[in-house]
């Protein structure tokens, strides 16, 4: 079955349907043009656009595919971000079924965080399945799915919308294939290195993507790199211990606001553990300050290789642009087990 992605990112739905016999991708659609330029590295048959689907929309014919898939970015309504629904980018959604319009896919699969289940923008999408809508021939079914039930080594919740033309059967929702068992950080790091290899991409790799230079191309495994940190930052990670978070650390340590907040998130400054699956890896992974991302036992917060793994992408995956632009491609990417599952469910080879 041919396949359409679009706000493709570097192609982690992609990626889990490539990993799934019976699909080719024939074209993918992606704004950030690093992403798109990691996208073009590792899928170098596909035709990449680097520029907005409303844009696309307008410049380029839609080819007829079997299945569009994508994830519409999600900051209006993230719970992160306060569900702005004013956003302009809860509007995107609208292009996505403009193009299902125009390519006439099978399926249609649409990825976005865990609230969009019960967003005004998913009513809208369903009022226009209806008699008279724009997608009058489809009708679609949406539920939150957690990666790690379908083997990433993750904790990552997120809806999945799947839609099929009204010829043909409902597909329903892939198969939890691993509830009870869930990989682990310690499964997915097994083979990492404990030496890292510096703090920095090697600035000397450049590659020329849409008529620019940019860093890379690099492989994952080329991306254990460190960062730089203060003294004090230094102490305060040395100081969590396995398992810990920041209410672990001493007065002396707490920055000023977490003295004062002494509830709230218990994942800041945190450890992973070993033996379970991680926390959701989101774009800014490296800051432990943002989450529970420090080594489960090293002084650092986890890598772009180690965090790469956790989504379930290759040591070998090619990727373009600098260590934050990177990260934002990794953190913002479907894992692969989940998208593979999706794939081989619609392909009906359900595990």
């Amino acid at each position: 079955m041919t396949v359409l992605d679009l706000f493709a990112g570097a192609g982690g739905l992609t990626e889990g349907f490539h990993k799934a016999s019976g699909f080719r991708s024939v074209a993918a659609v992606e704004l950030d043009r690093d992403a798109a330029a990691s996208y073009r590295a590792t899928f170098s048959d596909v035709e990449v656009h680097a520029m907005t689907v409303h844009a696309w929309l307008e410049s380029e014919d839609v080819p007829e595919v079997d299945v569009v898939v994508g994830g519409p970015p999600c900051q209006g309504f993230s719970l992160l971000n306060r569900r702005d629904e004013l956003d302009d980018r809860n509007r995107l959604w609208q292009d996505y079924a403009q193009v299902i319009d125009r390519s006439r896919p099978r399926y249609f699969v649409l990825e976005n965080v865990a609230t969009f289940l019960k967003s005004p923008q998913l009513a809208e999408l369903r009022e226009s399945t209806r008699k008279g809508g724009l997608l009058a021939d489809y009708d679609v079914e949406a539920a939150v799915l957690n990666a790690a039930d379908y083997g990433a080594p993750q904790a990552r919740r997120r809806t999945i919308l799947i839609g099929h033309h009204r010829d043909l059967a409902a597909p329903g929702m892939p198969r939890a294939s691993h509830v009870g068992r869930h990989r682990t950080v310690r499964w997915a790091l097994k083979d990492v290195a404990a030496t890292l290899g510096g703090d920095d991409l090697p600035a000397t790799r450049t590659t020329t993507a849409d008529g620019t230079e940019r860093p890379g191309v690099f492989r994952t495994v080329q991306l254990h790199l460190g960062r730089h940190y203060e003294e004090e930052s230094r102490r305060r990670i040395r100081a969590i211990p396995t398992g810990g978070n920041r209410f672990d650390l001493p007065d002396d340590l707490k920055a000023p606001c977490w003295r004062t907040h002494t509830k709230g998130s218990g994942d800041v400054m945190g450890r992973l553990w070993w033996d379970r699956p991680s926390v959701t890896i989101r774009t800014e992974f490296w800051k432990p300050e943002k989450g529970r991302y420090l080594h489960p036992e090293e002084h650092r917060a986890i890598t772009h290789y180690e965090a790469a793994l956790l989504q379930g992408f290759s040591p070998l995956r090619k990727w373009v642009g600098t260590k934050t632009s990177i990260g934002r491609q990794i953190g913002n990417a479907v894992p692969i087990p989940l998208a593979r599952a999706i794939a081989r469910h619609l392909a009906g080879q359900d595990e």
